[in-house]
């Protein structure tokens, strides 16, 4: 189901939701791949149609598709009603194993579904199908409230960090369309932006896929956020002329020494901003923490279709037949981090025996 809706421009976006009950109800999310030309939201009512939206990144962003794939396992489990308990719980568990296929490099994916399937197998087996559902969906949706609590957490560590009328510059999109409400990247700049700092943001656009240009610079814009956007290669020169005093980015998976897989690009960034000495900080979560990577070398890379390049959006830009190399992530060194706002602080210096310290608080 697909609806044709105005931009609701001002108003806080719901990236992606429940409606209705267990036993009928629908994910709902706005697609990302027509944005910014058309604002649409559409229903997904079976696992299929979930795994298609991750894969085809009509939802993404670590958080944003950590929700999504909590919802789907939800609409997986209820396949298996007619079979009773055991038939949801099995349901719930072929769903999930189908889902963690869809995207390889986003830890929060793996971390949602694992926790449904521990939070289903942990329901006491006297209750009968139905009641198993709605649980299962109050914990979709208790996933969904704390990352919207985490991200306003991000926000207020993060702003501590700003400095008043300072040039932000961020890449890819870690606003709220890559969350269920507020960003992680962007939630530093949005609470700055509240408490009447005045950021000024450069958002790169973010090659081959434009989700700088096409999300960042869009969600900044509707919220009232002074942003010039810049094409990736630009970076260098606005950090030159002084236009820049610190970055501020996202991530897809951290590991254990704070190596940060972030959209590819990012690593390219880190090192100018070194170069220019600029701080250099990554906002998230601590759900997207992967303490069982020692270093980023165990970091699952996402390959992702040539003609994301050679024709983007339709368009050919490159002659038929060139090899080509698409990487969507790439990964950040620790060394090259001055500090990850998390929900629970700023971990700084980023080592592995600072990062578990502030996680276990």
């Amino acid at each position: 189901m697909r609806i044709d809706l105005q931009d609701p421009a001002g108003a806080s976006l719901a990236t992606v939701g429940w409606v209705g009950d267990a036993a009928t109800g629908v994910l709902r999310m706005i697609d990302q791949t027509l944005l910014p030309n058309k604002f649409v939201e559409i229903d997904c009512a079976d696992v299929p149609t979930v795994w298609e939206a991750i894969k085809s990144l009509r939802v993404r962003g670590a958080p944003a598709i950590g929700i999504a794939a909590a919802f789907g396992a939800v609409i997986g489990a209820r396949t298996g009603l007619a079979e009773g308990r055991i038939g949801v719980e099995t349901a719930l568990q072929s769903a999930s194993k189908f889902l963690g296929t869809s995207r390889p490099t986003a830890v929060n994916l793996f971390w949602a579904l694992d926790r449904m399937e521990r939070f289903g197998a942990s329901i006491a087996p006297g209750l009968n199908p139905a009641e198993t559902l709605d649980l299962l969906l109050a914990e979709a949706n208790r996933i969904a409230a704390e990352d919207r609590a985490m991200c306003r957490a991000i926000g207020r560590h993060g702003a501590e960090l700003v400095e008043p009328g300072q040039g932000i510059l961020t890449h890819c999109n870690a606003g709220g369309l890559a969350t269920a409400d507020y960003g992680t990247a962007l939630a530093v700049i949005y609470t700055a932006h509240e408490q009447g700092k005045a950021p000024r943001v450069f958002a790169d656009e973010t090659r081959p896929l434009l989700q700088g240009a096409r999300l960042t610079a869009w969600e900044l814009q509707r919220r009232g956020v002074p942003v010039t956007l810049i094409c990736d290669s630009m970076a260098a020169q606005v950090m030159k002329e002084g236009k820049v005093g610190m970055v501020v980015v996202g991530a897809d998976r951290i590991a254990a020494n704070g190596d940060t897989a972030n959209k590819i690009g990012t690593y390219g960034v880190a090192l100018l901003a070194k170069a220019h000495g600029l701080p250099f900080y990554v906002a998230a979560p601590s759900s997207t923490f992967d303490l069982t990577l020692p270093d980023g070398s165990g970091i699952p890379i996402e390959q992702r279709d040539p003609s994301e390049i050679t024709r983007g959006f339709g368009l050919a830009t490159a002659p038929d037949g060139i090899d080509v190399y698409n990487p969507a992530f790439d990964v950040t060194p620790a060394e090259l981090i001055d500090g990850i706002i998390t929900e629970r602080g700023v971990i700084r210096p980023v080592t592995t025996a600072t990062i578990r310290e502030v996680l276990s608080t």
